[in-house]
């Protein structure tokens, strides 16, 4: 698939300087306008702030983008819900055949980041086994296990199974490593209190293990969870409730495939009156943060 770069990225990938990729279902089906382009916005200042150069993937009119303008990402955010199309591995035929505007998921960012040379994605946290229905899993977690790009989150989204994700990453062959953590944080919280894999301290160390995973040539992705800040994060036992009751509305009103996470999302932060939200955009621009740091470390490695 071809694609159009921004030619600040385009410049920066050329002279191999550190470039960190970030998807565009957060403007267009995660947070309502004006926040979902004022969180794009700040994720990508956030990339800045850590030395690396941001480029938020979409397609418009059928054309894969690889960085966006200010104002593209404010049309994005303002598009008519229900006319963007959610794009992972399946929709790109769909998106680009009929040249349809499309925001990309974690799955659909790491394919063309892969297919742009970036070699770190953030994101706030990815898809993954839908709680009381296992066989519901995300293209997410399959694409995981097969696009060797390393993405920056809080974890699988806690509206999930997060044991049973856990389980399908490593069917998958997918490291899981904290990011000065030892335990799987759980998107609005702290943790999850499930164990991880490896647990890395500084970004230096986390460039170190994608440098040797290009060396071996694996080809799977990498999953760099960062927690939330604790000040921050919204209480276990609050986020529980509320994820409880919009799952089993969800279950009640019919929802069901990828209309699950964003309704669920949705109603998890209706019921926490936006505490959830500011907790999802605060990790949002934190991930940002630590991508840039690591995409820097990598790019000084090279």
């Amino acid at each position: 698939m071809q694609l159009q770069m921004l030619p600040e990225v385009q410049t920066a990938l050329e002279a191999g300087r550190p470039v960190v990729a970030l998807e565009s279902t957060l403007i267009t089906h995660g947070l309502p306008y004006p926040t979902n382009v004022e969180t794009a916005l700040a994720m990508e200042a956030a990339v800045r702030e850590s030395g690396a150069v941001p480029a938020t993937i979409a397609i418009l009119d059928g054309v894969i983008r690889v960085g966006l303008s200010r104002d593209e990402i404010d049309y994005l955010g303002q598009l008519p819900a229900g006319t963007v199309r959610k794009c992972s591995r399946r929709d790109f035929p769909l998106a680009v055949g009929l040249k349809q505007n499309a925001a990309t998921t974690v799955a659909g960012t790491m394919i063309v980041a892969q297919m742009a040379g970036i070699k770190v994605f953030a994101t706030g946290g990815i898809g993954g086994v839908h709680r009381g229905h296992p066989h519901d899993v995300s293209a997410d977690l399959i694409e995981l296990g097969r696009t060797p790009v390393a993405v920056v989150c809080s974890g699988a989204k806690s509206i999930l199974d997060l044991p049973l994700t856990l389980e399908v990453l490593e069917t998958q062959g997918v490291p899981v490593i904290g990011v000065g953590t030892d335990t799987l944080p759980a998107f609005y919280t702290h943790s999850s209190g499930l164990p991880l894999d490896a647990r890395v301290e500084t970004p230096q160390e986390a460039a170190q293990v994608i440098a040797a995973a290009y060396m071996l040539d694996l080809k799977q992705g990498l999953l760099f969870t960062v927690p939330v800040p604790k000040a921050d994060e919204l209480p276990e036992a609050t986020a529980e409730a509320a994820i409880k009751q919009a799952t089993r509305e969800a279950d009640e009103q019919g929802v069901a495939g990828k209309d699950v996470t964003p309704f669920v999302l949705r109603r998890v932060a209706e019921i926490t009156e936006g505490q959830s939200k500011r907790a999802n955009i605060i990790l949002l621009v934190n991930n940002a943060r630590v991508a840039g740091k690591i995409a820097s470390a990598l790019a000084h490695l090279s």
